[in-house]
């Protein structure tokens, strides 16, 4: 306690008194009780005392505290656990070394120890295996935790590799304390010959061609050849695509060589980029890195069906083709002898018509239940078409009459797909096509995108429309001349980017599958890194396609050499889940089982994990990057066999001391609870002596 305060003026503590004295002569000495005088004086006393205090308390007199709380400094102890130190550095001395000095400083400062490699962890054991290293996201944990507490020096120990994140040598840490580094790893520059950096695509599609870029690199090998081979790996063995020779040519060899190879079989493929050893390699482990690109049969067949040839017909095929798996074919109903069957999307313009009733390729269409656009023209024949399909039903015109030019305007809530604000903004501007004379009503199961405007009048009447036709996709246009708008689009923008976008669209939407199965896995991605770990879900629908989860769903990963992984799926709230945790390199496929109602349900599906291998390329220690750190924030670059001195010399700093807060506490004399109890053995106390005396 420091003091009391009060919020009136000190003397009224003398009006409290004379209150107290009141009240005591008030009741002793105008009516004296018969008792001795020494008793009575006492009595007096007691009620002076107590009604004074009570006085002062009616002043909600203030009571100030001075409060000292003490903060010991913090050491923070941040060790580089990824593979390069360990593949570096004499680890069983190293470690029992740095676990000494955490001894050493626990017993004076509150130590707090991180691992880090390709995340960052508080504690954790020190095994060396991390596949990435992460300097910056460190010393940022480090920063954001302790920047503003007392922290007394951070103890970094790394090799000074990094290989995520950006250089910590061009960022401004939040660290008021001093930085001592401890290198570790090896400086010498040794001979060696590595695969440097392999650039490429995660996906590639099927019967297409992909690029491969290699960096190789190599360090006092001058006038050294090598051979650069890319070679496909898979259960059988390993196959050669590609061969070239390199001859170093300086102390510091550097080259990008690409690599073009063919994507010709589906799935996931593994390749195999290697350089050839030389003489006195200092290691050989980076000679070679395996990655993994997945092949995509994403071919689209499409078929464009036509009456007779037109403009549209060219403008349509070079906006598909634009999509470079899809395979477009020109045929002519009077002409087409093919299966409708065979592709993934028939495009029929102005057919049926009255010459051409196309009844083969209708009946083909609804039996394989094949994705279908109806482009008609001014010579609709309403009753054919409307026979063809439900989504869009023509009332009226027909052949005999004089057909409409008719502008495009947007449809509000179109929900079936999403259009871009360039091709909604550009699409009401484009020139009017030619449609026929008539009444146009959506059928049920149509989703309206462009309405027909007529001159000047906005009308109603659908223009184009998607949706579900008899368990079919299938989308139909009531005009012709689309061409113009492909035109228009490159002179008005200089590109074909907004008509391409639309048939592209359309034709997205129609080929999609909707997915009938009522079990269903899937992977969070096909390709996985070895450090990531494998993320599956899975959703289960009843007969009513509602989603359940109550049985339980189980799972089998098969991996290289036939070995099975089984896990459980873990329920969500409707759906399951599995983290299957981290998984050797390989190629692995999955097949899930669950028990709905008796009836058995599976999905089956594939994946791969790849190497990380990152930190097998570049061994060669970064002390200068340490010691640039460590000068920055005041603290000097250490080597292992140095670390116990380092505990004296943060002894003796300065700068690691504790830090003593003071703060001033104030609170009520009324929230004092000796204070009551003072109260109550006054009055107590006098009441006992004057019942004593034969007062009461």
């Amino acid at each position: 306690m420091e003091n009391i305060s009060f919020s009136y003026p000190l003397w009224y503590l003398l009006l409290c008194a004379l209150a107290g004295l009141a009240v005591t002569l008030l009741l002793y000495f105008r009516s004296p009780i018969q008792a001795a005088r020494p008793l009575v004086w006492a009595m007096a006393a007691l009620r002076f005392t107590g009604y004074t205090l009570l006085a002062i308390l009616l002043m909600a007199p203030l009571l100030r505290f001075l409060q000292t709380d003490r903060q010991e400094p913090i050491i923070v102890l941040a060790q580089d656990v990824s593979e390069s130190v360990g593949m570096e550095t004499d680890t069983t001395a190293y470690v029992a070394e740095w676990e000494s000095l955490r001894d050493a400083l626990s017993g004076q400062y509150r130590v707090v120890s991180y691992t880090f490699g390709s995340g960052v962890r508080e504690g954790g054991a020190i095994t060396f295996a991390d596949k990435q290293t992460n300097l910056d996201a460190a010393l940022t944990e480090i920063a954001d935790l302790y920047g503003n507490q007392n922290l007394g020096a951070v103890v970094l120990a790394s090799d000074g590799i990094y290989n995520q994140g950006p250089n910590p040598a061009y960022r401004d840490f939040a660290l008021r304390a001093p930085v001592y580094t401890v290198g570790l790893g090896d400086t010498t520059r040794r001979r060696d010959v590595f695969i440097n950096r392999v650039f490429h695509n995660r996906i590639a599609y099927l019967e297409d061609q992909f690029s491969i870029q290699v960096d190789v690199s190599a360090r006092n090998a001058a006038g050294e050849r090598t051979l650069l081979t890319v070679s496909r790996v898979g259960e059988s063995g390993s196959t050669v695509l590609h061969t070239e020779p390199l001859t170093i040519d300086g102390p510091d060899y550097f080259t990008t060589r690409e690599v073009i190879l063919d994507a010709d079989r589906p799935g996931v493929q593994r390749y195999r980029i290697a350089v050839s050893t030389i003489g006195g390699e200092v290691s050989t482990a980076n000679n070679q890195r395996d990655i993994f690109v997945d092949v995509l049969d994403a071919r689209q067949s499409i078929l464009i069906l036509a009456a007779a040839p037109h403009p549209d017909l060219g403008a349509l095929r070079q906006s598909l083709v634009g999509g470079r798996n899809n395979e477009v074919e020109i045929a002519y109903g009077n002409q087409f002898t093919g299966r409708v069957a065979d592709y993934d999307l028939v495009i029929l313009h102005q057919l049926p018509s009255a010459i051409d009733r196309i009844p083969r390729v209708l009946e083909a269409l609804r039996a394989e239940n094949i994705p279908t656009l109806f482009i008609t023209g001014p010579d609709l024949p309403a009753p054919m078409v409307n026979a063809s399909q439900e989504l869009l039903q023509v009332g009226g015109g027909g052949a005999q009459v004089q057909g409409n030019e008719v502008t495009a305007r947007l449809a509000p809530g179109f929900s079936a797909f999403t259009l871009s604000d360039e091709l909604r903004q550009a699409l009401p501007t484009f020139p009017p096509l030619a449609a026929p004379f008539g009444e146009f009503r959506a059928g049920p199961g149509a989703n309206v995108l462009l309405l027909q405007r007529i001159g000047r009048v906005d009308t109603e009447f659908p223009l184009l429309v998607v949706g579900e036709d008899r368990g079919r996709r299938t989308g139909v246009l009531v005009a012709a001349g689309l061409w113009q708008w492909r035109l228009y689009d490159y002179l008005e923008y200089g590109d074909h980017a907004r008509f391409d976008e639309l048939v592209s669209q359309l034709a997205q939407y129609l080929t999609v599958q909707e997915d009938k199965r009522r079990f269903r896995v899937s992977v969070a991605e096909n390709i996985f890194d070895e450090n990531e770990p494998v993320q599956l879900d899975a959703e289960l629908y009843n007969s009513s396609y509602e989603l359940v989860n109550e049985p339980e769903a189980r799972v089998v990963v098969t991996g290289p050499e036939g070995r099975e992984y089984n896990f459980t799926f873990t329920r969500t709230n409707n759906s399951y889940t599995l983290n299957a945790g981290t998984l050797p390199m390989g190629n692995y496929r999955y097949r899930a089982t669950v028990n709905s109602n008796g009836e058995a349900l599976v999905s089956e599906g594939r994946f791969s994990v790849q190497a990380v291998e990152v930190e097998r390329y570049a061994l060669e220690a970064d002390h200068a990057l340490l010691r640039q750190l460590s000068d920055r924030y005041g603290g000097s670059l250490l080597f292992p066999g140095q670390l116990a001195a380092l505990a004296d010399t943060l002894s003796a700093s300065e700068a690691v001391k504790p830090v003593l807060f003071q703060t001033v506490t104030t609170r009520s004399v009324l929230n004092v609870k000796w204070i009551f109890f003072l109260l109550l053995a006054l009055f107590t106390a006098e009441w006992g002596l004057r019942r004593w005396a034969g007062g009461y």
